[in-house]
């Protein structure tokens, strides 16, 4: 588990994650490119976010030539894990059995429009 006070990462970081967590490991080239699909960022914008997840701890780093190689510290399982277990303690005082509840009685939630529902084949 990350050392950090929160465990799940925000959003930019948590794309460069999933773009490493996708190719297992690679330089600030690599993860540009994966991210740019979806977020065209600067290079160096990715770079400083790289630097941050190894300073957090989230990542890991070694020198290959001129370059670093960056490969995650935890598995997507177990960032998944740290963000369930974020939201249960966050928004459900602890309970899984509550969350659980939640997920399964939409009709209790009638405010609620379909596409804000939570994905639950994620969880």
């Amino acid at each position: 588990m990350p050392n950090t006070a929160r465990d799940v990462p925000p959003p930019l970081e948590l794309l460069c994650l999933n773009a490493l967590w996708t190719i297992e490991e690679g330089n600030v080239k690599a993860v540009r490119e994966i991210v740019a699909q979806t977020r065209p960022l600067a290079y160096t914008t990715i770079m400083t976010v790289l630097d941050r997840l190894v300073r957090k701890g989230k990542l890991a780093r070694r020198k290959v030539g001129r370059a670093f190689v960056y490969a995650p510290q935890m598995s997507r399982d177990a960032m998944r894990r740290a963000a369930v277990r974020e939201l249960v303690d966050g928004l459900f005082d602890g309970s899984e059995a509550a969350l659980l509840q939640y997920l399964r009685e939409p009709a209790a939630h009638p405010r609620i429009e379909a596409q804000e529902r939570i994905d639950t084949v994620l969880l």
